[in-house]
């Protein structure tokens, strides 16, 4: 019986550095952790988080009509037209023209602010407006500017020309929008 173990477990040394020499184990070992690697990757890709499914958009078009200028948008001091963009895509997003009514008057128009938006996008159509952007300071935007607000950032509007008209794109089209103290 003792004969039997030694021998066995001769036999097993001689496996173990026969492997140990060939790289055989080393090779296996090595695939090995690939293999659980790449399943724990791809296990974790796969676990996505679900998105709920929006309604399908639908096409929005609109025609420049002035009775389309409202004075039911966020600020007294202007009449938006809305590009019916939120009712087409379901609240993904807003558009509207802005016509920010003359004179500006700074105790009005220059209150520090900030939208809870994913997306601001702003467009000079015609005329200009002089801003104030945390991080950017003042910026004069003339007809044919741009610029992009990012999320919460703290902006006012300084001044503007009588005749500015301003194309706005926000996502999403429902957000809150927070007046801070000067």
């Amino acid at each position: 019986m003792a004969k039997q173990k030694k021998a066995i477990s001769r036999a097993a040394a001689k496996t173990a550095v026969k492997k140990k020499w060939t790289g055989h184990q080393t090779a296996a070992k090595s695939s090995a952790r690939k293999t659980i690697k790449s399943k724990g990757r791809v296990s974790a890709a796969k676990a996505k988080p679900v998105k709920k499914a929006r309604p399908k958009q639908r096409i929005a078009v609109s025609h420049h009509r002035e009775e389309d200028f409202k004075a039911d948008g966020l600020r007294t001091y202007a009449k938006y037209r809305d590009l019916g963009i939120a009712e087409a895509s379901h609240g993904l997003a807003q558009a509207h023209v802005i016509r920010l009514q003359g004179p500006c008057n700074p105790a009005e128009v220059s209150k520090l602010h900030y939208h809870d938006v994913e997306f601001q996008m702003v467009y000079v159509l015609k005329g200009w407006v002089k801003t104030y952007m945390e991080g950017q300071g003042e910026t004069l935007m003339q007809e044919g500017s741009a610029w992009t607000q990012p999320p919460r950032i703290k902006h006012l509007i300084m001044d503007y020309s009588d005749d500015v008209e301003l194309l706005e794109v926000i996502l999403p089209a429902e957000f809150k929008t927070v007046e801070l103290a000067s």
